[in-house]
């Protein structure tokens, strides 16, 4: 859209959210939620995405094995950028694109090198729709539609169906209510998770302007509610903190909310927080693999980026 005129793209930008606000989620739910991830909320869901990391992670079972792998303290800035990789190019290429169906066997060979309970995937995937949507209620620029809430749910559904978790609950209630239910009988404390979330919080606050990394880190700490702090062994950053962070916060909100609607979207790939593959990626080549698996396996799928979708 480069060689418009503004006023070209000003229309080009009312006809794309008048075609968003005529879509079905029951059916379009991808094209919406993408347009939600990139255009609407971009920096609220990848601060929803690690708020659904580190909740995750106070649940013993998830935190001790990814501490016992290693891949965060050893490798932060690389896990941090596969795991939103591999979720993000199925979100922008499409589910069952090449490069999203690579991704998905990816996603499902690394989980498959190791326990785990089929409960806890359920979880982990019902904080992807949960977290971001009280996030957003709370301190996003407007609140999410009930269609834009909708394709979330459907996203994440077929999202589980392609990583063989059964039972994902297709109604928020629901969601809401297995996330919720998980943390009160499952949330504790473990020294190995307590270490992968230092490290997880240490790499985010990093991608703040030079100076600010206690201020992001402090932030972070006074957005946890008290059974998370708790689990994962943090201090209360205090009152004052905390008012000081939604105090942030709202200002963000309001400015964001007299800002043009936003021209381009906003992925991983196409930013600078993507540190680890300044010359592009391949998805067959992202994440962990077993001692025995040749990383550099012959693929039919073609290098290079995550193509941006407007």
């Amino acid at each position: 859209m480069s060689h418009l005129t503004p006023e070209v793209v000003v229309v080009a930008l009312s006809s794309r959210r008048r075609r968003v606000a005529r879509l079905d989620p029951a059916t379009d739910y991808a094209e919406i939620h993408r347009n939600t991830v990139l255009h609407e909320f971009p920096w609220d869901m990848e601060v929803a995405a690690v708020a659904a990391q580190l909740r995750t992670l106070a649940v013993p079972r998830i935190g001790a094995l990814l501490a016992r792998t290693g891949e965060f303290r050893q490798r932060p800035q690389k896990r941090y950028d596969d795991t939103a990789l591999l979720m993000e190019v199925p979100l922008v290429e499409g589910l069952d694109s090449v490069r999203g169906r690579t991704a998905f066997r990816r996603i499902n060979e690394m989980h498959a090198m190791h326990d785990i309970e089929e409960g806890d995937l359920r979880y982990a995937l019902a904080t992807q729709v949960v977290v971001p949507a009280r996030w957003i209620a709370r301190h996003g620029w407007r609140a999410l539609t009930a269609a834009e809430l909708e394709a979330s749910i459907n996203y994440h559904r077929h999202v589980a169906r392609r990583m063989h978790v059964p039972g994902l609950p297709t109604t928020y209630a629901d969601l809401a209510a297995l996330v919720d239910a998980h943390e009160r009988e499952h949330f504790g404390h473990d020294p190995g998770a307590r270490q992968v979330a230092d490290a997880l919080l240490h790499l985010v606050a990093g991608f703040g302007p030079v100076g600010t990394h206690h201020l992001v880190h402090a932030a972070a700490l006074a957005l946890m509610d008290p059974p998370l702090r708790e689990a994962l062994g943090y201090p209360d950053p205090g009152a004052g903190v905390r008012r000081a962070t939604l105090a942030a916060l709202r200002t963000r909100a309001r400015t964001v909310a007299l800002l043009p609607a936003r021209r381009r979207p906003r992925s991983l790939a196409g930013t600078a927080r993507g540190r680890s593959y300044p010359a592009g990626f391949r998805v067959d080549r992202l994440g962990t693999f077993a001692p025995t698996c040749p990383v550099h396996r012959h693929s039919p799928e073609p290098p290079g980026r995550t193509a941006a979708v407007d």
